[in-house]
């Protein structure tokens, strides 16, 4: 290649480079192809723990980025023509050079497409999902919903359904929050993280937004799992952390906290996590309420809680409604949507919520005259301080 377009091929690998920095978490290799003649020697550039190992013509080398790219443009001087191709989650950059032009342009992974099988279309045929069969296949294999060959797993395709639910559901409030820079989810009580795998995929690779990703849990087992799929999928933005919810105070601003069916009080445990870092945003799908069923009484309602049936439901009910209106008295606008089928679960109520002020005194009024009438201190209170 001629010194002028070595000069524009050096311009656009400093844009690399500075993407680099900007994206490191989502790096996954570049590949070069030199070409002199009909023959071409390939090169591919993988992380290294910090550094960069450069596999070319049999020989592998260590750089730090900037060095690589140096020694791939000074490379390039030997040859005709050079492709590089820069490989990140969701994007793909491509840089075509000879001695009459160098082009660089951009191409979304997504546009390459395996094919569906004719069985597992028949099984997603009724849904325009979120999170596809063909684009996720990595993702989808990894949580267990496709078979190794890429194949709806016949047991899987509820849970298939209501990840992808999840995702259908807080989308708008995704796009709602302004974000700066980047998203930091708080997954709270993850247990094996299904949901952040699924989350992380859907921002980085379909909205094209830069995530980071935080899971908590006080067990060990489902802690190493999770990392073990981090390492396996490639996703470097996240990190797992073994602490008790009450105890965790995140190093770094939170934009979203979401929980799924976190047993009890620990489902407070998010919520009060996320008032206290002060999230733009707390989503929750609570399970197992048993705090004020145990707590609660009214004269009034006494002719139709001595069923035990109608006790326990109106425990879930009023330890849901005020949850809600404790996130409401600071200052989140809230809403309540059915989350699965209740054939599926009882548990199927999502609250979320998203910070519009800084409280409510109409709302922390009526949270303080339910517990003087049903004779209640739910936990959340407690936490939230």
């Amino acid at each position: 290649m001629n010194k002028q377009n070595i000069s524009k091929l050096k311009m656009f690998l400093m844009g690399i480079s500075q993407r680099n920095k900007e994206n490191k978490d989502f790096f996954i290799r570049l590949e070069v192809d030199f070409k002199s003649g009909t023959k071409v020697f390939s090169g591919i550039g993988e992380d290294e723990v910090g550094k960069y190992k450069f596999n070319f013509k049999g020989k592998s080398d260590i750089y730090t980025f900037d060095e690589l790219l140096e020694n791939i443009s000074e490379e390039a001087r030997n040859y005709e023509a050079i492709k590089f191709r820069y490989v990140e989650r969701g994007t793909t950059v491509i840089i075509e050079g000879d001695d009459k032009k160098v082009t660089v342009k951009y191409k979304d992974q997504e546009e390459s497409v395996p094919n569906i099988d004719e069985f597992t279309s028949t099984k997603i045929k009724n849904r325009d999902y979120f999170v596809k069969v063909g684009q996720a296949n990595d993702l989808l294999k990894e949580i267990g919903v496709l078979t190794k060959d890429g194949k709806i797993k016949n047991d899987k395709i509820r849970k298939y359904n209501q990840i992808d639910h999840f995702v259908e559901l807080i989308d708008g409030l995704l796009k709602e929050i302004e974000f700066k820079d980047s998203i930091t989810v708080l997954d709270c009580a993850c247990g094996k993280s299904y949901l952040s795998f699924v989350l992380n995929y859907y921002i980085k690779e379909v909205l094209k937004k830069k995530c980071y990703f935080v899971g908590i849990d006080y067990s060990d087992t489902v802690i190493k799992a999770s990392k073990k799929m981090a390492d396996n999928l490639g996703y470097k933005n996240m990190e797992f952390i073994k602490e008790d919810l009450t105890n965790y105070t995140p190093n770094r601003k939170v934009d979203l906290v979401v929980s799924l069916h976190a047993c009890d009080i620990a489902t407070d445990m998010a919520i009060g996590l996320g008032i206290r870092a002060k999230s733009k945003a707390i989503v929750v799908v609570p399970c197992c309420h048993k705090e004020l069923l145990g707590q609660y009484s009214s004269e009034v309602m006494e002719p139709i809680i001595k069923h035990g049936v109608y006790k326990a439901r109106f425990a879930d009910l009023l330890t849901d409604g005020m949850r809600t209106l404790m996130l409401e008295a600071k200052g989140y606008d809230t809403s309540v949507v059915e989350y699965i089928s209740p054939l599926d679960t009882p548990k199927n109520l999502m609250i979320r919520a998203i910070k519009k002020s800084d409280s409510d005194e109409k709302s922390m009024a009526q949270y303080q005259e339910l517990k003087n009438r049903f004779n209640v201190e739910p936990t959340l209170e407690k936490l939230v301080k």
